[in-house]
Order: C-alpha cells, then structure tokens, then sequence
C-alpha cells in the first residue's frame, strides 16, 4: 500500500487524502479518486497541490492524460495560465469545453492576443467555435481595437448558426463591441435584432451610448427600456444618470431618480447614489452633488473618485486632492480611476510635483500600467511640459488604447512637437485604431501649432470618410485656426461660411478673428466681428479682441471708441496672470505687480535682465501695448513689467541664474514681446524656461523656441 500527502508548505492548503496504488484491473476507481482530489484542488485554487496531483500521475505511470479536462480546469482556477497551456497542448483530443476556458481565462487575465491565436487556430485544428467563443473573443477583438477583427468574427458566427439573435450573450458581446468601436449604428441593429431583449443587453447599449457620449441615444435606449417593459438595474440607472447630465437634462435625470426610488435602488450605498452625484455636477449643480454625497453613509472608493470628478468639474482642483488625501488617510487602497482623477487635478494645476507623488504610488500599487492610470500620466506630464517622460509612460503600457494614444497626441501638440503628433496619429490609424472625435481634434491642433498645412488638409479631409456626421465645430474652428494662422484667411472665411457642422455659433468666427490680429487684417475683423455679433449680441470677447486688432494697427482713435464703448456695456477684460512655483508655493503675478513682499528686488533683478538682453538684440515690440501714451519711452517701458516678465524675475531672484528650468504659466495667449524677450532671456540666464499659456507649451533655450515662433 503506498500512501502520500499533497500539502503546501506554508500551512494554508492541506491535502491529507490517502491514495491506494490500485491495481491494474482497478484503474478506473484509481481514477475517480485523481478526478476528486483535482477538483479539490479546483475548489481550494491550490496551484501546488495541483502539481503534486499531476507529478503523481507521472510518477505512478497512470496515463493523466485522461483526465485532462479536469487537470486544465484545475491549473485554470488555481492561476497558472503557463500550466494550464502546457496541458492544453500535450491532450490528443481537446474538446470545445476546453478550447472556450483556455480562450475566456486568457480575456480574463487581459491577455487578448493570446485569447485570439488560439480563437484562429480552432479551424486550423478542424474544431468549430461555439456561441461561448465567440462571446469571448469579442471582447477580446474590442479590448485590442481590432474593429477587422471583430467584424471578421461576426461573420463567422452568422456562418456558424449564431446570427440569428437568439442567443442573448453573443447579442450582449456583439453590441459591446461595436459601441467600443463607436459603431452605434452596427450595435442598435444587433440589438433590434435580438428575438429577446433582457436588462443586460439594454443595458449594454446604454452603457456603450455613454462610453462613446451618444448621450442622446442612451437616454432613448433607456426609454425603450421602459415602454418594452424591461425592469432596469442599477447599472442601468447610473448610465442613464449620466447621460442626463452631460446633456443637462435635469427634468429627465429628476424623473429617472423617482424610478430609482420606486425600483428600491435608493439605498445609501449604490451606484445610482453616485451616479446621481455626478449628473448634477454636470448641470453645473455642485452643491446639489455635495450634498448628495454628504448623505452617503459610508462613501466606498467609488463615490469618493465621483466626488473627486464632481469637484473638477467645477475647477475646484485644491479640494480634489484633498478628497483624494483624506482617502488615503481612511486607509483605502486606490484603484487606476481614483489615481487618474487625482493625476487629472494635478495636470490641470499643472503641479509636477504632486503628480510625481501620485505617479510613485502608482507603482506601488502595480497600477502604472492601468490604461486609464497611463494616459492620465501622460496628460500630466504633457500639460507640464515634460514630453519626454510622457512618451516614456506610453511606451511602457501594456495596452495603449485610444484614450493613451489621444493623450499622446495632445501632449505633442500642447508642446509643439507637431511632425511626432502627425506620424503618432498615422500609426494609430493605419493599425487600426478608428480615431475619435478628440483625436482628430489634438491632431489639427497639432497641424496648427507647427505650421503643417498640409498634413492638416490630409486629416480634415479623412473626417468625412471616417465619421459619418462629418467635422465636429471643434475640427473645424481647428482646421480654420490652421488655416488663418497661416496667411489663408480668405480661404477659413468661405469653410465657416459654407460649413455644415453641427451646433454651429460664433466661436468658429471668433477664431477667425483672432488670426486677423496676427495677420493686420483690419477690415475683415470687422466684418468677421459684425456676424459674431448677430450671433451673440453683447459678446464681451468679441469687443475685447476687435479692440487688440486696433491697437495693433495702431487706430488709436477707434481703440478709445472701443473703450468708451466697453466702459457704458460694463465690459472687463480678463487680465493677464502669470504664476511661478517656487519652495512649493505658488506666486502669482498681473502687469506692473507691485504687491509681492519682494516687490522691490524683482524689479531690480528684472531690470539687470533688460539690460542684457537688449546687448543681445532686445528691442521692446510697441504694437503689443494697447493704451495710448504720449511718448514712445512710456510705451517702450509698459512692457517691461508684463506678467509672465515679473514671474521669470522673480524665479531667477529665488534661485540664481543657474540650474533646472524655470517653469511659468499664463492664463491668456503669451504676448509677441515677451516671446521675443524670454528667447533672450533663456540664452542670458544659461539656462531654459518653459511657458504654459492658454494655447500650448513654449520650450525656450539658447535664444530659440520650440513653436518656431509659430503660434
């Protein structure tokens, strides 16, 4: 009689079955206790005691292929997917049930290639995938964005039988995929389709509705929902919430929170709470969505990053990661959607140093390669003008999606790397990856901030081919931008005048006339200003910008019109502030700031660097001061003191004319005068300054920048 004991040796799994070495004639029994000792170790997920299983098969010479089924499913639930595939490739004869858990166990580790190869070879080996295959590699396809794929695939299940619509999970798999691939019109005739509809499946439409921001189509989905009699879950709710506020449907939202209470998903910890939370932050109902969420009883990990969003959107960053703060304190463990929202608050302080804090605990936390944790860090350090740390955060992940390539884009674009944003786009689509909206959009801005007419003509005009609903106002106030700024005014004239984009409004015209104050273009500033106007009367904007075009031309006359005008509306326009972070605290500076406790020394240090920079060429570049004064040294002298000038000074004053980089960021477009100073100015210090203003990122060292002095 031979005995053995299976056991782990940490204590924690414990097999102290007695096996019998059987003889010949009872091989069957001999199986039977293999088979119940495997699927012990199927239960307990023992990945050694599975092994000690599987190496006394061997040593014993019984033939365990036999019982192979049984071995996979145990190396399957016990975590060793390398286990598991080794077994998979020694069975003779494997069948589907075995074919469907090495492809869903690899989806659901997210190793999506793996599940496809072995999804392709099931023909090679003459089997045929079933209705669980294919609902598998469905997602698969999504999750790697191979939209040929998927389509591929969906053919082949319609070969095989399962196109008719009466399987309800492979209904559920084919619309999750297309709303992925933004293919909203391919996913609702799926799910019309569908011989019987449950909350699962309507569900999925609506959650893919909002996904890709059909808000509109999801509100309708969850009506259909209604009159079809389909009782909605929570889930169902906090989509459809969502959707009411990104429209702003308040009424709406306010009808489907009565559902929620009628249906008994009221409690103080669902998901329909949070989600409630979020639709009137979206309607601009902050304190509505605090107040929703103070009456949380015990806020989970997910309420806490809706709040983090809510305080966002209402440009309330501080108070963001200080709710983020306050729930690492209660000792939560973050995931990859609290650790974005924390690092999108940081970009939008642009605080390098709080993002760098956020990113370690990434790493800590094996969340550095989460897909939504990468391209919030690659946003990050985009927005801080670290570009090249951004592309070093996007070459490590393990799956870079649309949302890390658009980061990408962006961050390029924001810097003036427009040729890498133009051949990181080209890659993108040629792989297959179908661009979204904002894709498009981060591309023509990068197009717009290099200069790169033709590649911007090349990618507006692929928009009609790619997108059914044509440009967006957003890809066409860029490509205009594009255009204007390249000397083709007349041209980004008759585009607005001719464009059928949706929701247009005076923001195209607007940025039309910001490219006729670049360009002197006096008359067709005030015929572009005049349509702006019919479209928004009152538009203090407008006025500000028609008065920046007569000062730069030097009509005076027409300037103090303007301003007489502007005075009797109660027009302000918003002024210029520049801030620096120095120590960890952030300085903030107007013209001629005379506030600063270091006021006097600033000013001292900035007056040494006039000096020099004016031995190197500076000469100040009057067209940009926009008050009359009655000499030209006055002129000359009102830009010394420029915002963005006292924050270099004083990052200088703190920190010598050696070392890093000197970081500073404006609220508004950086002035043509201060351009040209901080060239020189970055060559007299030695070292570099990089300049974050409304538009992008300007890189100044050795008396050049990166825009080329485009922009």
């Amino acid at each position: 009689m031979r005995r053995f004991s299976l056991s782990r040796a940490s204590g924690g799994f414990q097999l102290g079955t007695t096996v019998p070495r059987p003889p010949r004639c009872r091989r069957g029994a001999h199986a039977t206790s293999y088979a119940s000792l495997l699927r012990r170790c199927a239960a307990e997920k023992s990945l050694e005691g599975t092994g000690a299983v599987h190496a006394h098969m061997c040593r014993t010479g019984f033939p365990y292929l036999g019982l192979g089924n049984k071995l996979l499913d145990a190396y399957l639930k016990s975590g060793s997917l390398h286990h598991a595939q080794k077994m998979f490739d020694e069975m003779p004869a494997r069948h589907i049930v075995s074919w469907n858990a090495m492809v869903s166990s690899y989806v659901r580790r997210g190793r999506n290639p793996e599940a496809i190869a072995l999804y392709r070879r099931m023909p090679l080996e003459g089997v045929s995938p079933d209705g669980f295959t294919f609902s598998s590699v469905l997602k698969a396809l999504a999750e790697v964005g191979s939209l040929r794929g998927g389509q591929e695939a969906h053919g082949h299940l319609v070969v095989s039988g399962f196109g008719a619509g009466n399987h309800l999970f492979i209904s559920t798999a084919l619309v999750n995929m297309y709303a992925k691939f933004r293919r909203l019109g391919e996913a609702r005739l799926v799910y019309d389709r569908a011989a019987e509809k449950d909350v699962v499946l309507a569900t999925a439409l609506i959650v893919g509705c909002t996904q890709i921001g059909e808000d509109a189509e999801a509100v309708r989905g969850f009506a259909d929902m209604v009159n079809g009699r389909i009782g909605a879950n929570e889930f169902t709710f906090a989509s459809v919430l969502i959707a009411c506020g990104n429209l702003g449907e308040l009424a709406v939202g306010a009808t489907i929170h009565s559902l929620i209470v009628k249906s008994g998903f009221d409690d103080r910890e669902s998901s329909s709470q949070t989600s409630l939370l979020v639709m009137y932050s979206r309607c601009s109902l902050i304190d509505d969505a605090l107040k929703v969420y103070s009456e949380i009883a015990t806020p989970n990990l997910v309420a806490r990053t809706a709040i983090m969003g809510v305080l966002l959107s209402g440009h309330r960053e501080e108070e963001a990661l200080s709710a983020f703060r306050t729930a690492l304190r209660d000792s939560m463990r973050p995931n990859g959607f609290i650790l974005s929202t924390a690092l999108r608050a940081c970009s939008s302080l642009a605080l390098p140093d709080t993002g760098k804090q956020v990113h370690s605990l990434a790493v800590k936390s094996d969340l550095n390669r989460d897909r939504f944790v990468g391209a919030a860090l690659v946003d990050l350090y985009g927005k801080c003008g670290d570009v090249k740390t951004a592309r070093s955060v996007f070459d490590g992940l393990a799956n870079r999606d649309l949302v890390s390539v658009n980061s990408m884009i962006a961050a390029y674009a924001a810097n003036g790397r427009g040729g890498e944003a133009v051949s990181l786009f080209n890659e993108a689509t040629t792989s297959g990856l179908p661009p979204s909206d904002a894709t498009y959009t981060s591309a023509l801005s990068a197009c717009s901030g290099a200069g790169l007419l033709e590649e911007g003509r090349r990618i507006f005009a692929s928009i009609g081919r790619d997108r059914d609903k044509g440009p967006t106002r957003d890809h066409v106030s860029c490509y205009v931008d594009l255009l204007a700024r390249g000397g083709r005014l007349v041209e980004a004239e008759r585009l607005i005048a001719t464009s059928q984009v949706e929701n247009p409004d005076a923001v195209l015209w607007r940025t039309l006339l910001g490219a006729c104050k670049l360009h002197g273009e006096v008359e067709m500033a005030e015929r572009t200003a005049k349509r702006i106007l019919e479209l928004s009367p009152g538009d203090d904007g407008t006025l500000v910008l028609l008065l920046n075009v007569y000062a730069s031309a030097g009509r005076w006359e027409e300037v103090a019109k303007m301003k007489r005008a502007a005075r009797e509306m109660r027009l302000r326009k918003e002024p210029a502030v520049s801030w620096v972070e120095v120590d960890k605290r952030v300085h903030t500076f107007t013209a001629g700031d005379l506030s600063h406790p270091r006021a006097a020394e600033i000013y001292e240090t900035l007056e040494v660097l006039m000096e020099k920079t004016k031995v190197l060429g500076y000469v100040p570049d009057t067209r940009f001061v926009l008050q009359a004064f009655e000499s030209e040294s006055e002129r000359e002298r009102s830009l010394y003191y420029h915002s963005e000038k006292l924050a270099i000074a004083f990052a200088v004053l703190s920190g010598g004319e050696g070392g890093a980089p000197i970081m500073i960021l404006k609220n508004l477009r950086v002035c043509g005068d201060c351009h040209a100073w901080i060239k020189l100015a970055s060559k007299v210090l030695g070292r570099g300054v990089a300049a974050r203003d409304a538009k992008r990122f300007h890189h100044f060292r050795d008396g050049m920048c990166s825009c080329g002095d485009y922009w």
